[in-house]
């Protein structure tokens, strides 16, 4: 009876393909033969995407076109953009944004490198010690210290200063994580044949260790980039005029004190300061997905 059902089952994954290719032949030739997962993923951009839409629809309308739920592109846009732009001077907003963000991005992937290039590579007293004391960093969030991070901010002058929203990000513990478990899962035999042929650490982590690393610096640029570029309530409470404020903060000039809202240029404002990070984000996808993917080596 087993020799049967083990002779048997061939015979019926044939018939099962032969039903399947029978019904693939039945729809016609521009309806994917797995239609209904198609629509279910269309369904889903179209639910996800429509928030996105709506807003730039809305940058280009005026408050009655808004409130009577047009849905075709208004005469607006130039007004608009005028507000956003010119009067408000979001421009100057996006650049101070894109200052701190990038020299954050820099300094924490540099530092980060260094990080994770001494918990592999060296041998100190207490490295467990501190490489735990890391990990327990990345369970307290900075609202949690941000009292106290403003007081010893002010206390050495640094307020209302770029360096006040660039120096306390540069560290970062994610990063050092990340960068220590890439090089960890790096073959010793590199950097054994690096000191044999007289290579310091820093020829090593540059010459070595960084080429082969793009996709996991990739990935840590991302994530802090978009991280600095939407934080808030740190330049509120740091930074006191206008001339060094930040994107996020200026965005809220657009909603109007205690006048009536205007969404138009609210709107507007919100889909441009969005394009940076989108920008970031297409430029080093490839970067992005390839650093966190698990493969079988890892």
């Amino acid at each position: 009876m087993e020799h049967e059902r083990t002779a048997a089952a061939p015979a019926r994954q044939h018939i099962q393909e032969q039903s399947r290719m029978a019904a693939a032949r039945a729809l016609p030739a521009w309806v994917p033969q797995r239609w209904y997962v198609h629509i279910i993923l269309w369904a889903a951009c179209l639910l996800i995407g429509f928030p996105l839409f709506y807003a730039i629809l809305v940058s280009t309308q005026n408050n009655a076109q808004v409130y009577s739920y047009q849905f075709t592109p208004g005469l607006s846009f130039a007004d608009n953009w005028n507000i956003v732009m010119v009067n408000r001077s979001l421009g100057s907003y996006m650049l101070n944004s894109v200052f701190v963000a990038v020299a954050v991005t820099v300094g924490k992937t540099a530092l980060s490198l260094l990080a994770g290039l001494a918990f592999v590579y060296f041998r100190f007293p207490g490295k467990w010690l501190l490489f735990g004391f890391v990990l327990i960093t990345l369970m307290m969030p900075t609202e949690i210290l941000i009292i106290a991070l403003f007081r010893f901010i002010n206390s050495l002058g640094w307020g209302n200063t770029y360096v006040a929203l660039i120096v306390p990000f540069l560290a970062s513990a994610t990063g050092t994580f990340l960068f220590r478990q890439h090089f960890a899962n790096i073959p010793a035999e590199l950097s054994e044949a690096a000191q044999l042929d007289g290579a310091t650490p820093l020829q090593f982590l540059i010459r070595v260790l960084i080429p082969i690393s793009w996709n996991t610096i990739g990935a840590l640029a991302v994530i802090q980039f978009v991280y600095m570029w939407n934080m808030y309530i740190w330049p509120v409470l740091i930074i006191q005029g206008q001339e060094r404020q930040v994107v996020q903060v200026g965005l809220r000039t657009l909603m109007g004190g205690d006048s009536a809202l205007v969404f138009g240029p609210m709107m507007m404002g919100a889909v441009i300061a969005s394009l940076p990070p989108v920008v970031v984000f297409v430029l080093l996808q490839k970067q992005f997905m390839s650093g966190f993917q698990l493969s079988r080596d890892k």
